[in-house]
């Protein structure tokens, strides 16, 4: 069903959430997955989480999801890049040939001032696939 899954994770306190059930969705499928990652320029960063403008605390978050799993059986292929993450999520996306995008969101996209800022909302928007967005 989805051969390729792309796991966009970041430090927010809902990442284990949405690896786990990337986790039970490669299971499910045996999908290869790519795990992503992205380090946001200072001035596009959320304040709540400067941790991803940092590449060393991004490396390591790469490191642990792919360790998670390897523990599992899976074989995760990791991606780091650096920009606007709605736009590199859907990249690597189609460089990926992803089947299938699965990512967390923050709930900033339910109020109206947050629409337009929502990372989740412009993927879903954007993408060359299906979205899976973890609450």
């Amino acid at each position: 069903m989805y051969k390729t899954l792309l796991l966009s994770i970041d430090s927010s306190p809902s990442a284990k959430k949405v690896l786990q059930t990337a986790l039970d969705m490669a299971q499910l499928c045996g999908s290869k997955v790519v795990v992503l990652s992205v380090v946001e320029p200072q001035e596009q960063s959320d304040p709540a989480h400067p941790e991803q403008t940092s590449t060393e605390a991004v490396a390591s978050l790469l490191a642990q999801s792919k360790t998670v799993f390897e523990q599992r059986g899976f074989t995760a292929q990791t991606v780091e890049r650096e920009g606007n993450p709605a736009f590199i999520i859907c990249d690597v996306a189609d460089e990926v040939s992803a089947d299938l995008i699965v990512m967390g969101c923050r709930g900033t996209g339910l109020i109206e001032d947050g629409a337009e800022e929502s990372v989740s909302n412009r993927v879903i928007n954007l993408s060359p696939c299906p979205v899976l967005v973890v609450p």
